[in-house]
């Protein structure tokens, strides 16, 4: 399961864990960012990665990337549970929280500096933005603080960020990846990463959007010695009605105002299946009867994904 990296007993066995469940089936999950009510475009995806799921009689979890908790919203995850079960959109087992699992994440951190495979970097964002290095629309570190002298404690009144020093096929595609911000609060990538190996996840259904941050994540099983352990497929972007990707600032977009005109869960799941071509226009459907129709059909599915 692992290369030459050195993993401690505790996440060694959180990994072996995740590898087991794996085995065991369908593994899914759906991980949205309490930062707000999910619009109809989260929705659609997932019940699209719920579909999945339940289709393969496998598991489907949620899980809270409540990292960021200057962008948490009170109130945010109540308000996304209770959205996905007015659908029917259940989940398996207890809601995962990310700001519970902070000590696995720094457990890796740990072994990652031990090993010499993480640095200093104290570059701004202004600075980053004033020397770009750029391979098509994203950005690539230049690697500024690569060869420095790595003193880890306050300097100018600030923490250093940690980066990693990526392995050589992935530096121009990522360049060297923040995992630790100067702030203290663990990246995005390496959450993710590592929750997927730890839960055992072995697909994930999610946005176009994050189509783009796959070499990150790539980068980051490459860098601690394992494998992908999971299909990534990307369902297209639901957008209104002027082209325009959905987004959690604009409220209008969530399930308050069908909530308000009291229309029932089975027309907006007619509506988010509709706009995928899962039923004919105007159905109203419940999840279960959805689940049945597309049983033995499972291409109608398989033909909406770009997948990695």
């Amino acid at each position: 399961m692992t290369s030459s990296f050195s993993l401690p007993e505790n996440l060694f066995k959180h990994l072996e864990e995740g590898a087991h469940l794996r085995r065991c089936g369908y593994r899914g999950r759906f991980a949205p960012s309490p930062t707000g009510v999910l619009h109809l475009g989260n929705l659609r995806t997932a019940l699209v990665s719920w579909l999945k799921a339940r289709l393969a009689n496998g598991a489907w979890l949620l899980r809270m990337d409540d990292l960021d908790s200057h962008r948490n919203r009170t109130g945010a995850i109540e308000s996304i549970k209770n959205d996905l079960l007015w659908l029917g959109l259940s989940w398996d087992g207890p809601v995962v929280l990310q700001s519970k699992r902070k000590a696995l994440y720094h457990s890796l951190l740990a072994v990652l500096r031990k090993q010499g495979k993480l640095y200093p970097c104290r570059c701004s964002r202004r600075f980053l933005s004033m020397h770009p290095v750029e391979r098509g629309r994203k950005f690539i570190y230049p690697g500024t603080c690569k060869n420095l002298h790595a003193f880890w404690g306050i300097k100018d009144g600030k923490l250093p960020s940690w980066r990693l020093h990526v392995n050589e096929n992935f530096s121009h595609l990522t360049g060297d990846l923040v995992l630790r911000r100067a702030d203290g609060f663990i990246s995005y990538h390496l959450a993710t990463v590592l929750d997927e190996l730890t839960l055992g996840i072995n697909e994930v259904v999610r946005g176009a959007d994050l189509a783009s941050v796959i070499h990150e994540q790539l980068a980051i099983f490459d860098a601690i010695g394992q494998h992908a352990c999971a299909k990534y497929l990307h369902v297209p972007l639901m957008t209104d009605e002027n082209g325009l990707k959905l987004s959690k600032r604009d409220n209008s977009t969530g399930l308050k105002r069908f909530y308000s005109e009291g229309i029932k869960a089975p027309k907006v799941l007619g509506l988010l299946a509709e706009s995928i071509n899962l039923v004919p226009k105007g159905a109203e459907i419940t999840t279960s009867e959805l689940l049945s129709d597309l049983r033995g059909k499972e291409e109608k599915l398989d033909g909406l994904f770009s997948n990695t």
